[in-house]
């Protein structure tokens, strides 16, 4: 997902796809651990990506608490 993408999501998309990749990470990790993954570069992918939607998702909600006041 490009970083584009990502700004335009709301705060509950970005939680819904971290637990998507999260969820993913669960799965790959499973078939790294039977020795059946076979691309072993998309934990780190997907991890990188999950750091940059909880990034975006703490300052949209930074954005969202700062205008209450």
């Amino acid at each position: 997902m490009k970083l584009t993408e990502i700004k335009e999501l709301t705060p509950q998309e970005l939680s819904a796809r971290t637990q998507e990749l999260r969820q993913e990470i669960f799965h790959l990790r499973l078939q790294q651990q039977a020795g059946q993954l076979e691309k072993p570069h998309l934990l780190r992918t997907l991890r990188r990506e999950i750091a940059q939607l909880q990034t975006f998702l703490t300052q949209k909600t930074t954005k969202t608490s700062s205008k209450a006041y």
